[in-house]
C-alpha cells in the first residue's frame, strides 16, 4: 500500500498515476467545487439567431442564458466534457446566449446525451418549456442524431433547404408555432333531427394552417384554395405584423400532389421544423428545444 499524497512508490520507485474522472453533471449556471470540467475558450461567432434568443429571453423575463462559467460569476464561454474519458468526442453543442454570443458548449463524448429540465447530463432546470427528459443527442450509424423523448413541446431543427413535411407537421416561424396539413373537405350534414347547423360557409381548400397558442389552444385557422402559401410580416398570404422575429417574406408552404413542403425564403432568424422521431444532424445545424437554441458542431 502507498500512502496518499506520495508521487512515487517508496519500494520500487514507480511513479504513481492518479486517474482523473471526466464523468460530470453538465448544467448551465454555477457549478460546485466538487464538479470536474475542462474549460476552454471558444472563438466568438456572431450569428443572426441572436435576435431570436434576445427577444425570447426578454419576453419571458429570463437572464438570457448568459453562460456564466460558475467560478467567478462573470459571463464567459466554457466547454463541459462528459461521457467516457477514453472515448474521442465527435461533436459538440454550443448554447447561443441572449446577446447572440456563444455560451457554454457540451462536448458529446459518450453514446447517449439526454437533455431536459430534470436530472440529465444536459440540463436547463430553469426552463419551464422543457420536459424533465426532453431529447437525446445520440450517435447512430456513425452519425449524430437528435431524438425527441416524447416531450410536450417538441424538438425543432432549422432547415437550410426545402424540407418535406408530414401531414399535420409543426413549423416554428419567429414566435409562431404553426401546424400544417392538407385541408379536409367540408361536410354539411344535419343532426339526428334533420336540422342543419347555421354558420359561416366552409369553402373548399387545399391547405390549412393553424396557429397554436400557449396552453394548447388554437388561434386563427387559415384555409386557402391555392397550393402555395407565403408567411411573413407583410404582403404575404399569412402576415404577422407584430412579430419582430419574422422577416418581410419569411417562409413558404407548398402542396404538390399529396406532398407538403416548407422552404425558408432567406429569413434572418430561420424556419424550424419539429422533429418526428429522430433526425440526423449535420455541422452548423441549429436545434431549438424549450427556450434553448443550440448550434451543432461536428468535430
Amino acid at each position: 500500500m502507498v500512502a496518499g499524497g506520495q508521487r512515487f512508490c517508496p519500494h520500487c520507485g514507480t511513479r504513481i498515476i492518479v486517474p482523473v474522472n471526466f464523468e460530470v453533471e453538465t448544467r448551465v449556471g454555477p457549478r460546485s467545487s466538487s464538479q470536474h470540467a475542462a474549460v476552454t475558450t471558444q472563438p466568438h461567432d456572431a450569428r443572426d439567431t441572436r435576435d431570436v434568443r434576445d427577444a425570447r429571453d426578454s419576453r419571458d423575463g429570463r437572464d438570457g442564458r448568459d453562460g456564466r462559467d460558475g467560478r467567478d460569476g462573470k459571463p464567459g464561454r466554457s466547454t463541459l466534457f462528459f461521457g467516457g474519458a477514453m472515448q474521442a468526442a465527435r461533436a459538440k453543442l454550443t448554447l447561443i446566449r441572449g446577446d447572440g454570443d456563444d455560451g457554454v458548449s457540451f462536448t458529446l463524448a459518450g453514446q447517449d446525451h439526454l437533455a431536459g429540465r430534470g436530472d440529465c447530463p444536459i440540463a436547463f432546470p430553469d426552463d419551464p418549456f422543457l420536459s424533465p427528459i426532453h431529447a437525446n443527442f445520440a450517435y447512430a450509424n456513425n452519425q449524430l442524431v437528435v431524438r425527441d423523448e416524447s416531450s410536450l413541446n417538441g424538438v425543432y431543427v432549422r432547415i437550410s433547404t426545402p424540407t418535406m413535411l408530414v401531414n399535420g407537421a409543426m413549423v416554428l416561424v419567429g414566435e409562431q408555432v404553426l401546424s400544417v396539413e392538407r385541408a379536409a373537405q367540408p361536410e354539411d350534414l344535419p343532426d339526428a333531427d334533420g336540422t342543419y347547423y347555421s354558420a359561416s360557409m366552409l369553402r373548399p381548400a387545399a391547405l390549412e394552417v393553424r396557429q397554436n397558442l400557449r396552453g394548447g389552444q388554437i388561434g386563427w385557422v387559415h384555409r386557402t384554395a391555392g397550393d402555395v402559401v407565403t408567411i411573413g410580416r407583410e404582403n404575404n398570404d399569412i402576415n404577422f405584423p407584430d412579430d419582430p422575429f419574422i422577416s418581410g417574406r419569411h417562409s413558404e408552404l407548398k402542396l404538390s400532389g399529396d406532398m407538403l413542403s416548407v422552404t425558408d425564403l432567406g429569413s434572418r432568424n430561420g424556419t424550424f421544423v419539429r422533429v418526428h422521431g429522430e433526425r440526423v444532424l449535420k455541422h452548423g445545424d441549429y436545434v431549438f428545444l424549450g427556450q434553448q437554441l443550440l448550434r451543432v458542431e461536428i468535430v
